[in-house]
């Protein structure tokens, strides 16, 4: 499996998207140390912030929003996953645990201010594929149960049985989730200009170090980008 960015979402969008394939975790862990690091990294995000008058004046998730509007969604009711994390940080929500892995991308994402998502790719059927939607493909939100297919051209995360990620990095799917039993899996960091590649290569380096040290995994990490 690999991921396959459609030339037309280059072509307007000029993503720099950091990529880890993750081989045999060990997810069921429940490590008191990387608690403390969300902690820490929700205070950080609390003081960085006050130079903005809102998140949505951060050149990261401006570049998002505007992103947003390009394939038709609105960024105020449609909200980036990092703009999301920050607001929650902001609001002095204590972010939830889900699992090793999924509590670790949430802390890079912070960190960076950069949207992290991942899957498990056992479940995945074909190649991951960052397109625009067709409009008819399948997709059950995360805890969800009914069908809530993308609008055509809404930038979509999906395979061959349907969509995997809507609006970009909005909402994930129920199919794919990771869980204390996801042994592959692959994890993605989502940048649009301005970020600079060596950002998107730092965050995802150290977020591989952070797996490799409290999964155990085998990794493999690439950069997929045009520029």
């Amino acid at each position: 499996m690999k991921l396959i960015i459609q030339k037309e979402i280059v072509d307007t969008f000029k993503p720099i998207i950091g990529v880890m394939y993750v081989q045999g975790a060990d997810n069921t862990k429940s490590v008191e140390e990387i608690g403390t690091l969300l902690e820490q990294v929700s205070l950080e995000v609390k003081q960085s912030f006050t130079q903005f008058e809102s998140p949505s004046k951060h050149l990261f998730i401006a570049a998002w929003r505007q992103a947003f509007k390009q394939f038709g969604s609105d960024p105020h009711e449609y909200r980036c996953s990092a703009e999301a994390l920050v607001r929650r940080a902001l609001k002095g929500e204590k972010l939830p645990r889900i699992n090793t892995l999924v509590d670790l991308y949430n802390y890079i994402s912070l960190k960076y201010v950069l949207p992290v998502g991942g899957e498990n790719t056992d479940a995945i059927q074909g190649d991951l594929q960052l397109a625009y939607a067709d409009g008819f493909e399948e997709f059950i939100r995360l805890n969800g149960t009914e069908n809530e297919p993308p609008k055509a051209g809404e930038v979509v995360y999906k395979d061959n049985r349907g969509v995997i990620c809507r609006r970009w990095n909005w909402r994930e799917a129920e199919r794919t989730k990771m869980t204390e039993e996801t042994k592959n899996a692959i994890i993605v960091i989502d940048a649009l200009p301005p970020t600079e590649k060596s950002l998107v290569e730092k965050a995802t380096q150290e977020l591989a170090g952070l797996v490799q040290k409290y999964c155990g995994a085998e990794i493999r990490t690439e950069i997929l980008t045009s520029l």
